[in-house]
């Protein structure tokens, strides 16, 4: 389906597994409304990481949802994953059998910048942005980060 307006995207997802998938989905449509689709694979694996994240750790009370919202900047995109818990990301390290624990690494491998913050209502946004003259080899980056086979 062709998106009809090429402005920001708002979206809310419960805490569902298969909505990672769906919310992929609607970031690859706006990047190629946006004439971004160069960003695309780094763009979609960030916002994995950071809409599983929200999904397992952001414990809220039932019926609260997580929002994303995709947001064209100069020359990149914008991803923001909000929820209504207070709970900050925290970096970890994981050991080389770990099959989690890198999620946040890979944000920032990818990223041009990202952060967490305040937001309104309860909760905070964990935010990345990507910018289109990213080197290219950015997604090979993640790829040389191990993890366990999916």
């Amino acid at each position: 389906m062709a998106r009809e307006t090429c402005d920001a995207v708002v979206l809310r997802w419960s805490r569902h597994a298969r909505c990672v998938g769906l919310a992929r989905k609607e970031l690859r449509d706006a990047l190629g409304c946006w004439d971004l689709s160069a960003l695309e694979d780094a763009a979609l694996l960030v916002l994995s990481e950071l809409l599983t994240n929200a999904g397992r750790h952001a414990r809220v009370s039932p019926g609260r949802q997580i929002e994303t919202r995709f947001i064209p900047v100069a020359g990149g995109v914008r991803i923001e994953v909000h929820d209504a818990s207070p709970v900050l990301p925290e970096e970890r390290e994981a050991g080389p059998e770990a099959c989690d624990g890198r999620g946040l690494a890979l944000v920032e491998a990818l990223a041009d910048k990202w952060g967490y913050g305040d937001r309104s209502g309860p909760g905070k946004v964990v935010w990345a942005e990507l910018v289109r003259d990213r080197r290219d080899d950015s997604a090979a980056m993640a790829g040389s980060v191990g993890g366990c086979g999916r």
